[in-house]
């Protein structure tokens, strides 16, 4: 066996990356790249790595969301605070649902390029390549847009830099403060359409008024005042991800230095190909998008090649169904797990397998969807006696109206309103505190199953 070293994915298939026409110019935003500091550092992986480990036994509960791809013309540090703001409400409410602590990963700070479908599209007879992500090619419908760029690389890490950068600051400069999150989701359960909500979140002020009445002071209590924020992305784009691969120098382990997490999508999870032999070889936490493809014999190898060691918190596995599919496929990779003998953590991302394309013609996706499939990814573990420890939402804290449904009933004569995104539709900030509500209830019932159904 060759040893791995950050180049080997080199030598393996790779798809879903772009063909550079310049390759002088893409070596030279390489080695830019690989002169930068990394974004993320080794002691925050790990640290990622044992809580994600808590969730995999139920100690914890993962919440992963954010852009489907994040866009270099919507950048802006409005943006940034209110994706992190809607997390955080989420994180509250689905903390007092658990009643474990939340472990809040985005989206952000790196997811720029997407896999598509087709390489390329065509429109009025002309044919050219697929929008991949700001990071590669641009969204116009011309030639030159289209052609993938690598300086855009140098202009993705300025960006995420600066994300993190703001991310680092919110996270411990008193934005996050308890009494403050709970105080704007409030707001939110004082609509009428709203009112369902309102006992947990009037508990949840009990609970609160009882932490001041005691004498602790959030200012003061770092638990209360700060939180722990992780960024993740698909590293989909490995050139970019070699150039900010380092290693650590306390373990002598390379670290992916693009980001806290990176997972491997559904389309690039090929046990032989250039997107595994990456992952397979750097420290951080490793996530693995499951979908209905996914067979049995791929998840032993993939599991094995990922996590050979079995590491709890190393390998989550993110499964995508389709709502009504998850009963058809989610058991049998149950099985397998339980067959090897795998610590993972199992996360539902309830997006992705239910994109459809509206009467109007924009592509969306149901809440009621998103939450059945929810739903059924907490039965189907009910049944096996095993742990569902996170969801993972495409998601924005903007007004957007890109999914139907919600206790506002966007309608698909609503989506023309404010339809921003580039790719995938996103829950607006409504929609995704509705949906912690609910996940919420969810974790509620868990907690009073028999304690022995909770240990399989």
């Amino acid at each position: 066996m060759t040893e791995w070293n950050k180049s080997s994915w080199r030598t393996k298939p790779r798809i879903q990356m772009p063909d550079y026409q310049d390759q002088s110019e893409l070596e030279g935003v390489e080695a830019q790249l690989s002169k930068y500091p990394p974004l993320v550092f080794a002691g925050e992986a790990r640290k990622l790595r044992t809580e994600l480990g808590k969730a995999s036994r139920g100690e914890a509960f993962l919440l992963q969301g954010g852009d489907c791809a994040e866009a270099f013309d919507q950048f802006s540090a409005n943006a940034i605070r209110d994706t992190f703001k809607v997390m955080l409400q989420m994180a509250m409410v689905l903390t007092y649902g658990a009643k474990v602590p939340v472990v809040k990963v985005g989206r952000m700070a790196g997811q720029f390029a997407k896999p598509r479908s087709a390489p390329t599209e065509t429109v009025d007879g002309v044919e050219l390549p697929s929008f991949r992500g700001d990071i590669i090619n641009e969204l116009p419908f011309t030639a030159e847009a289209r052609k993938p760029d690598a300086k855009k690389m140098l202009q993705a890490y300025t960006q995420a830099a600066a994300t993190l950068n703001l991310l680092r600051a919110f996270s411990t400069g008193g934005y996050a403060d308890v009494h403050q999150v709970h105080a704007w989701t409030l707001g939110f359960t004082e609509g009428e359409k709203a009112a369902r909500y309102r006992e947990m979140a009037n508990r949840l002020s009990d609970t609160l008024d009882f932490i001041k009445a005691a004498g602790i002071d959030s200012m003061r209590s770092a638990a209360l005042h700060q939180v722990s924020f992780y960024t993740s992305h698909e590293s989909l784009l490995l050139e970019y991800e070699e150039a900010l691969t380092r290693v650590d120098s306390t373990s002598g382990k390379w670290l992916a230095g693009s980001g806290h997490m990176i997972w491997i999508g559904d389309r690039t999870r090929q046990p032989d190909g250039a997107h595994v032999e990456f992952a397979a070889g750097v420290m951080n936490p490793i996530g693995l998008k499951c979908g209905p493809s996914m067979t049995s014999d791929d998840l032993k190898v993939l599991m094995r090649k990922l996590n050979p060691l079995n590491d709890p918190g190393r390998l989550t596995l993110i499964t995508r169904f389709g709502a009504g599919k998850v009963a058809e496929h989610l058991p049998r990779l149950v099985k397998t797990v339980r067959e090897e003998g795998a610590n993972v953590l199992w996360v539902c991302d309830p997006m992705h397998g239910n994109t459809i394309k509206s009467a109007t013609g924009y592509k969306t996706r149901p809440f009621d969807a998103v939450l059945r499939e929810v739903r059924e990814f907490f039965a189907v573990h009910k049944d096996e006696g095993t742990v569902p420890g996170g969801v993972h939402f495409e998601m924005t804290g903007q007004d957007v109206t890109e999914c139907t449904g919600g206790v506002h009933a966007v309608s698909d004569e609503d989506l023309s309103d404010r339809y921003h995104t580039a790719c995938d539709p996103r829950l607006n900030a409504s929609q995704s505190l509705e949906l912690a509500f609910l996940v919420a209830e969810e974790l509620t019932k868990l907690r009073h199953r028999p304690a022995d159904a909770a240990n399989g």
